[in-house]
């Protein structure tokens, strides 16, 4: 088993919730934007984003076994980003310049109580893999000094 392996794992890990609070991030930032983008020629709200993590390798139990024999897999990674497909939100506003002939206005699908509580979990998710990397430090400074 490589030595540097709970780096590695932690690290991928850090990454993938670093990326995952900068989404959430642009979700909130973005909560009342009405004019994100033109399609056929009429502007639409932002459509909110959505992270997905995966295992950076997904093998078989023997593979696995296989792999921890020798050498270990590489932690945690964004497979992809899309749009949340929940349709928009009508909200009645006949002074707003977005507004369509009955006076509604459409809105982002953006939920700020749901993006507060994902980036509450991206943040412990981090704080637990910080908590990780320090424990691995640990172990290899340890693990050094018996050499002494």
């Amino acid at each position: 088993m490589k030595l540097f392996y709970g780096f590695d794992v932690s690290a991928s890990a850090l990454t993938a919730q670093r990326l995952r609070m900068d989404v959430i991030s642009s979700n909130i930032a973005n909560a009342d934007t009405t004019r994100a983008r033109m399609v056929d020629g009429r502007w639409v709200p932002y459509s909110r984003k959505v992270v997905v993590l995966q295992s950076q390798k997904a093998p078989s139990f023997a593979q696995l076994l296989q792999n921890e024999m020798k050498n270990a897999g590489s932690g945690v990674k964004v497979s992809r980003i899309y749009d949340d497909p929940a349709p928009f939100k009508q909200v009645y506003d006949p002074g707003h310049p977005d507004a369509d002939e009955n006076g509604f206005v459409l809105k982002p699908n953006v939920d700020i109580l749901k993006e507060m509580v994902d980036m509450i979990s991206a943040t412990r998710s981090y704080e637990a893999n910080v908590t990780a990397l320090n424990a691995a430090k640990n172990f290899v400074t340890k693990a050094l000094e018996i050499g002494k």
